[in-house]
C-alpha cells in the first residue's frame, strides 16, 4: 500500500493537489504509518477476560457464550455506546461446533444486543481472534459498516482438540495434505531440529515469559485490560461455588530453569518440547471495538490504535511455527516500517521453539518481545488469542505515553502465519 502511494505520487502531475493525493490514500483504507485520514480503521477500545487454566481453572464450568458476553458488554459500557450502533460483530472461535455460530448469536442476546445487529464467526485456528479484526476492518474499508465488534473466545475446558473431522483418504497420497494432520507438538520438534533451537534456549525463553508475566501481574498492568467475571464453578467436593476471576491463572512466579530442565519431552522421547516450554491450554475471551476514524470522531469516541497493515501467509505445514517469521516482514513492508521502528512485538508463544526461531530470524531485540509475558505464561485459548494479543499490545503502547508502533503475530496450524501492525497515536 505504501509503495503504491509512492508510485502514485510519481505518476501524478506536478500540480496535483493535496486533496487529490489524500483521496488516493483514503481509497486504500488506513494510510502508511504516521499518516491520519478519515478512512483510517481505528481501534476504539478493547478488553479481555483473565485466562483460566483449562480443565482445572475457575472457568472450567463456564460456557463460552458467557465469557464472550462479559467482554462484549463491558467494551460498549465503558465507552457508552449503544449496541444498535454496531454494523456487525465477528467472533473468532475454533473448537465449538460450526466455529461457534450458534454460541456467538446467543452471546449477543445474553449481552442485551438487539436482534437487528448481525453476528458471524470465523475459524482460522490460532489466528481466529485476529482474523475477526481483519474481517471487521475489511467491512469498514469497503464502506459496508462504520463500527463493528471483533471478538475471540475459547473454552478449552469444555471442548477438546483432536477430532480432525471428515477428510478424504487421499490425503495420505499428498505430502502437504498429510502434513496438515501432524500433531502441533511434532511441528514444534521439527522446528527445533531443522533450525537448531536447543532445549536450553527453549527453557530460557519459557522462564522469561513467566518472569515478565509475573512482574506485569504484580505491578497491576493487566488490570485496565481485564474484565472481572463472576462465575459458578464446581469445587473438588462437587459443590457449586461463586468466584470472581480477575487474574490470569497460568502465571508461575516461582518458575526456574532447574525446574523446567527436569520436565520430560511430551511428544518425542528424545525431543525438546515439554509442558513447560509450550503454551498452556486455557479458557478466555476478548473484544475490540473497531471503527472508521470519521465515524469514531463524529461520536466523540477515543482512538486507542490505528490498524496500519495486515498480512496472512502460508508456510510448510510440518513447520507451521515459522509463520510469524514470514508474516511479520510482509505486514511491516505494507506499513512502510522496519523491525527497528516497532516498539513492541506480541508474538504468540505456541511453543518456545518456534517463538525463539522467529525472534532470531527477524533480528528482533528480545526486550521488545512480549514485555508482559506471552502464551507460555498467560495461556493460549485458541480462538481468543489474536484478540487478546491486540488488547494487551494497545494497552501497553498507551502506557508508554507517546506515538508508538506494535505488531501482533502468531503461527497457525496447518501451516500459516498472520501479522498486524498497529500505531498508537500518542497523547
Amino acid at each position: 500500500m505504501n509503495r503504491l502511494k509512492i508510485i502514485s505520487g510519481h505518476l501524478s502531475p506536478a500540480g496535483s493537489t493535496d486533496h487529490e493525493r489524500d483521496l488516493w490514500g483514503s481509497t486504500c483504507g488506513s494510510g502508511p504509518a504516521g499518516s491520519s485520514g478519515p478512512e483510517d480503521v481505528v481501534v476504539v477500545h478493547g478488553l479481555r477476560t483473565a485466562t483460566g487454566r483449562a480443565k482445572r481453572g475457575s472457568f472450567k464450568n463456564t460456557t463460552p457464550d458467557e465469557l464472550l458476553s462479559a467482554v462484549m458488554t463491558a467494551v460498549l459500557k465503558d465507552i457508552g455506546l449503544s449496541p444498535n450502533q454496531l454494523g456487525d460483530v465477528c467472533v473468532g472461535n475454533v473448537l465449538q461446533p460450526g466455529a461457534g455460530a450458534l454460541m456467538a448469536r446467543v452471546s449477543q442476546f445474553l449481552s442485551g444486543f438487539p436482534e437487528t445487529v448481525p453476528v458471524y464467526t470465523v475459524n482460522r485456528q490460532c489466528s481466529s481472534g485476529l482474523q475477526a479484526l481483519f474481517n471487521i476492518a475489511g467491512a469498514i474499508r469497503s464502506g459496508s459498516i462504520d463500527l463493528g465488534l471483533a471478538c475471540g473466545v475459547e473454552s478449552m475446558s469444555l471442548r477438546a482438540m483432536g477430532n480432525p473431522g471428515d477428510l478424504s483418504s487421499r490425503l495420505v497420497d499428498i505430502d502437504k495434505a498429510r502434513d496438515c494432520i501432524i500433531p502441533m507438538g511434532i511441528t514444534s520438534e521439527n522446528v527445533a531440529e531443522r533450525f537448531g533451537v536447543s532445549r536450553e534456549k527453549q527453557d530460557a525463553f519459557a522462564l522469561g515469559s513467566h518472569q515478565k508475566a509475573a512482574r506485569a501481574q504484580s505491578a497491576g498492568r493487566f488490570r485496565e485490560e481485564i474484565v472481572p467475571v463472576t462465575v459458578t464453578m464446581v469445587d473438588d467436593r462437587g459443590e457449586d461455588r461463586a468466584v470472581t476471576v480477575e487474574e490470569d491463572e497460568g502465571v508461575r512466579p516461582g518458575t526456574t530453569l532447574e525446574g523446567l530442565a527436569k520436565l520430560r519431552p511430551v511428544f518425542k522421547p528424545d525431543g525438546s518440547t515439554t509442558a513447560g516450554n509450550s503454551s498452556q491450554v486455557s479458557d478466555g475471551a476478548a473484544a475490540l471495538l473497531i471503527g472508521r476514524r470519521a465515524a469514531v470522531k463524529a461520536l466523540g469516541l477515543p482512538v486507542l490504535g490505528v490498524l496500519r497493515a495486515s498480512a496472512v501467509v502460508g508456510v510448510p505445514p510440518d513447520v507451521m511455527g515459522i509463520g510469524p517469521a514470514v508474516a511479520i516482514p510482509a505486514a511491516l513492508e505494507q506499513a512502510g516500517l522496519s523491525v527497528a521502528d516497532v516498539d513492541v512485538f506480541e508474538i504468540n508463544e505456541a511453543f518456545s521453539s518456534q517463538a525463539v526461531y522467529c525472534v532470531e530470524k527477524l533480528g528482533i531485540p528480545p526486550e521488545k518481545v512480549n514485555p508482559n509475558g506471552g502464551a507460555i505464561a498467560l495461556g493460549h485459548p485458541l480462538g481468543c488469542t489474536g484478540a487478546r494479543q491486540v488488547v494487551t499490545l494497545l494497552h501497553e503502547l498507551r502506557r508508554r505515553g507517546r506515538r508508538a508502533y506494535g505488531v501482533v503475530s502468531m503461527c497457525i496450524g496447518t501451516g500459516m502465519g498472520a501479522a498486524a501492525v498497529f500505531e498508537h497515536p500518542g497523547p
